[in-house]
């Protein structure tokens, strides 16, 4: 069985996310059925993915008024530097320490996926924000001040402002 299949509960509406988050599904299944003589290619192939994966969503977020140090942005640097982690280990030849990880990246990834990456998607809809040209349509609906938390209701400084 597969770490992590995609399903409704990761539809997040966003075409362009919904599409990276496929991707990220499908190489992750990729791993969690390699071979030994595959898994570190497979491994690193999901880590190149995910510093993309990241990476744009970080741009949407700043382009969109995410303070540079939110909690969503901050999730994403720690497990990328998990899984970079993974790799030195995988390549000194502990193949079950990668093997540990992708097995809890398929929970932490519809955990992450249906709160952090949901409001992020909720808010690029409301202000506008077009993920293929940068472009705002709603610039009023931009917040007044950079949002700090994850942008979801539990984790901001203002919950009932932040996304709004």
């Amino acid at each position: 069985m597969a770490l992590l299949e995609w399903s409704d509960a990761l539809s997040l509406d966003l075409a362009c996310m919904d599409d990276t988050h496929r991707e990220f599904v499908d190489l992750l299944a990729g791993v969690g059925a390699a071979p030994d003589a595959d898994l570190l290619r497979l491994w690193q192939q999901l880590i190149v993915h995910t510093e993309a994966h990241f990476g744009q969503e970080d741009r949407w977020m700043q382009a969109t008024r995410f303070a540079s140090v939110n909690c969503h942005s901050m999730q994403h640097k720690v497990v990328l530097d998990v899984m970079r982690e993974g790799a030195v280990r995988g390549q000194a030849g502990d193949l079950p320490c990668i093997r540990a990880m992708a097995s809890e990246l398929g929970p932490w990834f519809l955990q992450h996926a249906q709160s952090m990456d949901a409001a992020l998607a909720l808010h690029v809809r409301r202000v506008g924000f077009d993920p293929l040209t940068g472009h705002i349509t709603s610039p009023d609906a931009l917040p007044a001040t950079p949002i700090q938390g994850c942008g979801g209701q539990s984790c901001s400084d203002a919950p009932e402002a932040s996304i709004a």
